[in-house]
């Protein structure tokens, strides 16, 4: 008998638009040394489904919307963080702020030569020219924003290849 060996490749993680970056990036029960204290991480995705949601008031779908996720993935990470946030309040826990899988602007991409389309965060076009954006498909650096933003990648500067 023969087995294959066979790699199982995970869905890349979609990214999740936020439109708020705290100013304070934690947050610390006033009784105990910070030197022993447990941590919680809350994801900054984690924080914007808590705005949306509990801040802003929004419903679930608004919510999920507003992030560019489905409902049941809002749903996840919503609980995430609320399950991060009643943990540290009642066992007096930090929760540090930062991480996670977001974008401030999402951009639908396209390739010039051979017309692939894929979505792109703003922050991995930032400082392309830099890292020498260029399609997943064909490998060309003629790529460009598919909203056809003026030459920009929905307000930033576009490659030339």
């Amino acid at each position: 008998m023969v087995l294959m060996d066979v790699e199982i490749m995970a869905r890349p993680t979609k990214w999740r638009r936020i439109e708020h970056i705290p100013e304070v990036p934690y947050f610390i029960p006033s009784d105990d040394s910070v030197e022993n204290m447990d941590v919680n991480i809350l994801l900054l995705e984690e924080l914007e489904a808590i705005r949306l949601k509990d801040l802003e008031g929004l419903e679930q779908a608004e919510c999920a919307e507003k992030m560019e996720v489905s409902r049941p993935t809002f749903q996840r990470i919503l609980l995430s963080a609320r399950e991060k946030v009643a943990d540290s309040l009642i066992h007096g826990k930090m929760i540090h702020i930062e991480g996670g899988t977001y974008t401030r602007n999402i951009c639908s991409v396209v390739c010039s030569d051979c017309s692939h389309l894929w979505n792109e965060s703003i922050e991995n076009l930032q400082g392309s020219e830099e890292k020498n954006c260029s399609c997943p498909s064909c490998g060309s650096h003629k790529v460009g924003c598919a909203k056809k933003c003026k030459g920009n990648f929905c307000g930033r500067k576009r490659i030339q290849g």
